[in-house]
């Protein structure tokens, strides 16, 4: 990437090519030169982090209920990649692309692939267990020596919540963690540059950007850098590099970072 060219993050893992939250999305994206990576992370009722997006099982494994009713182990028993369109290219199904992924699997994935790595960690609300999602986030994170942000780690760690408490959370249990408040909708004073509880980065989706063109320069001149989510196509990627977005999530990340160094000097 060159200087002054956005991070690209894989959104899921790289949800596009590979079933979402799997190790092998995480591989080959990191293989494919992403700057980072995207997570969510529900907890189950075992107290366990596992990286799942939506509260019902049903879209993305073979199980049905909610993620927050089940143990680990009960889980760890499904499928979680043989509904994606790539499981037609494999003869037989790979652990790496069905089985669940753990918080704890992804931190270790991601602290032996070779390099640094930006890890972006969003915690899922509302949830039946509240704070407890971000203290046992915030726990995982010291087991893995990734609560201290560091020049020289490996991970490069920031939270992102929807949740204004979950990001006023992370600031009490861990405060030099940078934060990003994801935004869907505009509320009052955020265009302006006023993010919660210590944040300075926002994260607006692509339609809100789409029906706001003026909002990312509006955060930068506040000072606020923008991480934009979820870019997928040539006019967005267009729209929102030059609006000056300092990061891109994406389904997609080789096409972005193809994209990205195929355009012009700036």
């Amino acid at each position: 990437m060159r200087p002054g060219r956005p991070l690209v993050f894989a959104h899921r893992g790289g949800a596009d090519a590979l079933p979402e939250h799997t190790l092998a999305a995480y591989l080959r994206a990191l293989d494919e030169g992403a700057d980072g990576v995207e997570c969510d992370v529900r907890l189950t009722r075992d107290g366990h982090l596992v990286c799942v997006h939506d509260r019902k099982l049903d879209r993305t494994s073979n199980g049905t209920g909610r993620v927050s009713a089940k143990t680990l182990a009960e889980l760890d028993a499904l499928d979680f990649g043989s509904w994606h369109a790539s499981a037609a290219t494999l003869e037989e199904p790979l652990e790496d692309h069905t089985r669940l992924l753990t918080l704890d699997g992804l931190l270790e994935a991601l602290r032996g692939c070779g390099r640094q790595v930006r890890l972006l960690i969003e915690t899922k609300h509302p949830s039946r267990y509240g704070a407890e999602v971000e203290r046992r986030l915030v726990r995982a994170l010291h087991r893995h020596g990734l609560a201290e942000p560091a020049p020289a780690s490996p991970v490069q760690v920031t939270v992102m919540s929807f949740a204004a408490l979950a990001l006023r959370r992370i600031r009490n249990l861990t405060p030099r963690i940078p934060t990003v408040y994801l935004l869907e909708i505009l509320p009052p004073g955020v265009g302006r540059g006023r993010l919660p509880f210590g944040a300075r980065i926002a994260g607006p989706g692509i339609g809100l950007v789409r029906a706001r063109p003026g909002l990312i320069p509006a955060l930068r001149a506040a000072g606020l850098q923008t991480y934009v989510w979820t870019v997928n196509d040539d006019r967005d990627l267009e729209a929102v590099v030059a609006q000056g977005a300092d990061g891109i999530i994406t389904d997609r990340p080789r096409f972005v970072i193809d994209r990205l160094a195929d355009a012009p000097e700036v």
